[in-house]
């Protein structure tokens, strides 16, 4: 084991996703949960106390503090989950208990709660099983359990009412529930409609009230267990109102929708004043009870804004809220892993001005931390983050003392060894930047992309930069590009430097080791490992082997391109490493946020010290230069101080005790603007201080006149004192009199009435003495007679007892005769007896050989009914099956003459719309005939060729209606067809639905016939254990041979259980009329499915040709509509020539005749 071990110190972070991850364990001291511990932090004297997880743990899931502070409840995730009951009076944490969830399988705890006297523990296990389980923890006792929700709806929070230790609140998205224990069990008492609302939080008011809030900003009130009431938060445009009264409004059980998008309420905390809760990110509303039983909001306090807007606070969303226990102090805890707390008394005297939170400790990283670096002359250490900002911490004093957030991601960062200086790598370039006093300033960039490594070599005038897999030397004082090492085939994961800055070393994802000459930019030394990508190098202590770690679990230690000893594997990835100066010990971070103590030289075997440390792979690790600090970071955003202890004894090596500077830089700019305020506010002093002189002669002018005021009032209200004292002193001498006669008056009524009472009383005396004196005669008279009384008592109770004993004797006599008689009679009765016996046993062995036989035959006609019944089930199933096949292929039959039908009708409906087409234009053509006609008779009288062409129309038009006549016939003639095949298909659809009718009767009948199978199959099976019990029984019969009376009394007792005749009888009978019925059902069901085969075979052919002529009869109607398409387009074109032809004779006619010009409007109507 290693001789130097390390001491977890102090850790700058907070891990969020931790249920109710903050409380006051006192009203100075904090506990919340950081890495894979918890910690205690003291906040006055800015010391924390680390109680670490178990090893196998994946994790802290939730936090639950006691009622009297005592007990802090962890839950932790892993194969088996549990809950950790830890002490916090014990100064390291003491674990008082386990719970586990028993025999059911939870991989978590989701919330957990104490009872308000800390007795008992609820906690709710996760997904899929949501069971909430109730523990007397103490005696690690599962009291009940209950299932609370499904994998849809997941539980929040859980909690017990802090006035009944048996009453317990759920809530979650569509849950809340409350359950009472009794009985050994846990009943739900209430069943609110809340499916549609999303609880995020709840706090009890109340014996029965309990707020609760929503993720759209509602605040709901639930008394005993029934939505009652919703509090309406004050808009932000009446945030001033702060007096105005929250307005209550009752709603239904029903009416719950949720409200559109608002901020949601993740937190509420009940206090002794009302509560608090948090209304959207970075808000908290205060508000108190009133005297009406409502709440008003009272205060509104806000995290505060950060320096630059490019992460701005307001955004962070409240996890957990906790008051400490005087209520002087509310704390929070964010989605970002940042705490904050106010002074709630700061909060009633500031009423007027804008309240904000302040860091309770420092603001920490809210991402995984990439880079980390420290100097020689300062005990500082510099962090960068993805959450884009660099940190600078005094890990002495642990204080930040610098921070800065940027446009962009940093991912490497480097400290001079000055301590003046920092080096940060960005995705665009590398930024040289100096640590001012209050900022951090760039005055050179560097043009590395994604620079992922940095580094400045010991002496500070040079530093090393990645770039992909070529690593880029410059110089610190000309800024020049010295060298550029290639040869990483896949990107470098690690660099340092040599002790004398001559070497460095570096490793990559490619599985390369590298050794450089930093001078002559050559290759010194390699190790090329293809099957392992390495995440972490480092020189050992005097700087000639290499140690490096990587994915295939080892710890190799390489020398002179050669593994020199190798650390056997583990389960876990060993991701970054530290070596000390002094040579004696190896620190390893691995992928599960553990640290290991690793004794140098390298043990062969598994030998090392475990460290409990953060919740996620360590991404780098550092050691100081004077070895009294071992520093990590983890991707869970979290930086923690170790101490480096030697067991030993032995101190650090003489050369490493290094002094700490306290210089700054400070830009001149910055001393001018300093040097200037600082006369400003000298000038403001000097006024302040005149101003102040003059206001303290005013007040005190003020305060003399106000003093004498007050010496005159008070001289006139002693005057006035003294007057009423006086005349208080006359009333009292006048009382005193008064008092004096009043007390000798009642003394002589006294003395007087004691005479009369023992006068009185002397005569009572001698009246109650005469009365004793004639009781006491009447005793001793009393006392005579009853002794006369006794004596003749005596004397009759002695001739009774004479009597009595004479009677007895003679009935002794009697009895002893009858007795000797029954004995005789009784020794005849047991010989007749046994030979009853005799002969019973001789019948009950020929009986017992009979019933065997008969027994045996059963079983084995049994056994072939039984095998002939399995050869027809499995007969029947086949048939059963081929059946259902040919059903469901009539059934796809069906339902494609259906879609045939379907488009047959469609066709039907086009071709009917076709023909009122033709019958429109045929009455159109009509029209224009007639109107022809009489233009025609019209023209006649004009002129003679208009009549010869009239002649000719007439002709023409004759024809055309002998041509449309037999066209009509030909359509009425179709339309008969088709109201035919429809009738067709009416009767297909009826032979269908009665085919389906018979197949739904078959289906039953197969399953009533399954049913007595399975009854048939039941009763063989009864058989066989009733034989089994039987033949054992007889097997435990036959071992009482040599005893008669036992076997008697056991075959008895087989008679009795197995033996009856007309229940077997009867049973037989019974057997043979089933099979009977059995057989006749079975033929009916073969004749049965034979006609119905018929029937759909028949069924099958009418379906055939009716499709067949369908088809044929639908081909001739499409060729006939073709030819009616084709008729109309000639005669169409016949029109057109027509009319042509008239507009040709118009324009003849219309010179010659004189009447033209007064008919040319009716020949345009016409067209």
């Amino acid at each position: 084991m290693a001789a130097v071990v390390a001491q977890s110190q102090f850790i700058f972070g907070v891990r969020a996703g931790v249920k109710n991850g903050l409380c006051f364990f006192d009203e100075q001291t904090v506990v919340f949960p950081s890495g894979n511990n918890c910690i205690c932090y003291n906040t006055v004297q800015r010391s924390q106390r680390f109680i670490s997880g178990s090893e196998k743990s994946q994790g802290l899931r939730a936090l639950a503090l006691s009622a009297n502070r005592r007990y802090l409840a962890v839950s932790e995730c892993g194969e088996k989950a549990c809950i950790t009951v830890l002490d916090l009076q014990h100064e390291q944490g003491r674990r008082r208990k386990v719970l586990t969830a028993g025999d059911l399988s939870v991989q978590e705890f989701v919330c957990m709660a104490f009872s308000p006297d800390s007795k008992y523990l609820i906690g709710q296990a996760g997904s899929p099983e949501w069971t909430l389980i109730f523990w007397l923890w103490e005696k690690h006792k599962i009291l009940a359990t209950v299932k609370t929700t499904n994998s849809n709806n997941p539980v929040t929070q859980v909690s017990f009412n802090p006035y009944n230790n048996m009453q317990l609140c759920v809530s979650g998205s569509g849950v809340f529930k409350l359950f009472r224990y009794s009985e050994g069990a846990l009943r739900q008492s209430s069943f609110a409609k809340v499916e549609s609302v999303n609880f995020l939080c709840h706090a009890w008011m109340s014996e029965e009230r309990v707020i609760t809030g929503t993720d759209t900003g509602r605040l709901l009130v639930f008394e005993s267990g029934d939505l009652r009431k919703e509090i309406s938060v004050p808009s932000k445009a009446a945030q001033g109102q702060s007096d105005r009264q929250v307005e209550m409004k009752k709603i239904k059980d029903c009416d719950v929708d949720e409200s559109p998008a608002v901020p949601r309420i993740t937190a509420i905390l009940s206090y002794s004043k009302g509560f608090a809760c948090s209304l959207g990110p970075g808000t908290v509303c205060l508000f108190e009870k009133t005297e009406e039983d409502s709440y008003r909001k009272s205060r509104e306090v806000q995290i505060p804004p950060c320096r630059n807007d490019l992460t701005p606070a307001e955004c962070q969303e409240i996890d957990t809220m906790c008051i400490s226990p005087a209520e002087e102090t509310l704390a929070i805890s964010t989605d970002r892993g940042q705490l904050y707390s106010v002074s709630l008394s700061s909060v009633d005297m500031s009423k007027e001005e804008q309240l904000h939170f302040e860091f309770l400790s420092q603001p920490f990283h809210s991402k995984s931390i990439t880079g980390l670096s420290v100097c020689i002359r300062k005990p500082l250490v510099a962090t960068s983050s993805l959450d884009r900002s660099v940190r600078i911490w005094n890990y002495e004093t642990k204080v930040l003392e610098l921070y800065k957030e940027f446009q962009e991601e940093a991912h490497s960062v480097a400290l001079h060894p000055t301590g003046l200086f920092i080096l940060v790598g960005f995705s665009d370039k590398l930024r040289l930047m100096n640590l001012v006093i209050d900022d951090i300033r760039t005055f050179k960039e560097f043009t590395v992309r994604s620079c992922q490594e940095c580094a400045f070599s010991h002496g500070g005038h040079l530093f090393a930069a990645v770039s992909g897999n070529i690593i880029h030397i410059y110089s610190v004082t000309s800024f020049e590009n010295i060298l550029n090492l290639k040869g990483h085939n896949g990107k470098v994961r690690g660099i340092e430097w040599s002790l004398d800055d001559s070497r460095l070393v570096s490793c990559g994802m490619g599985g390369a080791v590298y050794e450089w000459n930093t001078q002559t930019g050559k290759r010194v030394s390699e190790s090329v490992l293809k099957s392992c990508s390495y995440t972490g190098v480092a020189f050992s202590s005097d700087c000639k082997t290499i140690l490096a770690v990587g994915t295939d679990l080892t710890l190799k230690e390489i020398q002179d391109c050669q593994v020199l000893r190798e650390v056997p594997p583990d389960e876990v990835a060993h991701t970054a490493l530290a070596v000390s100066r002094s040579g004696r010990v190896v620190f390893t971070g691995n992928s599960s946020g553990t640290i290991r103590a690793i004794k140098y030289p390298l043990p062969i075997q598994k030998e090392w010290i475990m460290y409990q440390a953060h919740c996620g792979p360590v991404t780098k690790m550092a050691i100081t230069y004077d070895e009294q600090f071992l520093l990590t970071v983890s991707e869970d955003g979290c930086l923690l101080v170790w101490t480096i202890i030697d067991k030993e004894g032995r101190g650090h090596r003489s050369n490493m005790q290094i002094v700490h500077t306290e210089e700054i830089l400070v830009t001149k700019s910055d001393l001018e603007e300093k040097t200037q305020s600082m006369l400003e506010l000298k000038m403001r002093l000097e006024e302040l201080q005149m101003e102040s002189e003059y206001q303290l002669r005013l007040r005190d002018m003020n305060h003399n006149e106000k003093l004498k005021e007050l010496s005159d009032k008070f001289t006139q209200q002693i005057e006035t004192l003294t007057t009423t004292q006086q005349v208080m002193k006359t009333e009292m001498e006048k009382r005193d009199r008064e008092t004096q006669k009043n007390s000798t008056e009642t003394a002589i009524k006294h003395s007087k009435e004691l005479k009369d009472l023992e006068l009185s009383c002397n005569q009572k005396l001698i009246v109650e003495h005469e009365k004793y004196q004639d009781l006491q005669q009447k005793y001793e008279r009393m006392q005579k007679e009853y002794e006369m009384q006794l004596k003749s008592a005596e004397e009759k109770k002695n001739q009774a007892l004479e009597d009595l004993t004479q009677q007895c004797e003679s009935k002794l006599q009697e009895k002893t005769q009858l007795l000797a008689q029954c004995q005789e009679d009784a020794q005849q009765q047991i010989q007749m007896f046994e030979e009853i016996i005799k002969q019973t046993e001789e019948d009950e062995e020929e009986m017992i050989r009979d019933i065997q036989i008969k027994y045996e035959k059963k079983l084995h006609t049994e056994k072939e009914i039984n095998t002939n019944l399995k050869g027809e089930n499995g007969i029947m199933n086949r048939k059963f099956y081929s059946l259902q096949r040919q059903i469901d292929d009539r059934c796809t039959d069906i339902t494609k003459l259906k879609q045939e039908r379907q488009r047959l009708l469609e066709l039907i409906h086009s071709l009917e719309s076709d023909i009122e087409d033709l019958k429109r234009q045929i009455s159109g053509h009509e029209r224009t005939g007639l109107d022809k006609d009489n233009t025609i008779s019209g023209l006649k009288k004009k002129n003679q060729e208009l009549e010869k062409l009239k002649f000719v129309l007439e002709f023409q038009l004759s024809e055309l209606k002998k041509q449309t006549e037999p066209q009509q016939d030909n359509i009425k003639e179709k339309r008969e067809r088709i109201r035919q095949l429809e009738e067709a298909l009416v009767q297909t659809d009826k032979s269908n639905a009665q085919l389906q009718l018979t197949v739904s009767d078959l289906r039953l009948k197969l399953r009533t016939r399954d049913k007595e199978l399975h009854k048939e199959m039941q009763k063989v099976n009864d058989m066989e254990t009733h034989l089994q019990r039987l033949k054992s029984d007889l097997h435990n019969c036959v071992s009482f041979i040599q005893d008669p009376r036992k076997l008697k009394d056991s075959v008895k007792t087989i008679h009795t259980k197995y033996l009856q005749q007309s229940d077997e009888v009867e049973k037989s009978r019974l057997d043979d009329d089933i099979q009977k019925a059995f057989r006749n059902q079975r033929d009916h069901l073969e004749k049965t499915v034979a006609s119905l085969k018929r029937r759909l075979a028949l069924s099958a052919e009418e379906h055939d040709k009716v499709y067949v002529k369908i088809m044929k009869e639908n081909v001739t109607l499409i060729t006939e509509i073709n030819e009616l398409r084709k008729e109309l387009h000639l005669l169409r074109t016949q029109i057109k020539d027509y009319k042509a032809q008239l507009t040709n004779v118009k324009k003849k006619s219309h010179p010659n005749s004189e009447e033209g010009p007064q008919k040319e409007p009716k020949l345009q109507d016409v067209r």
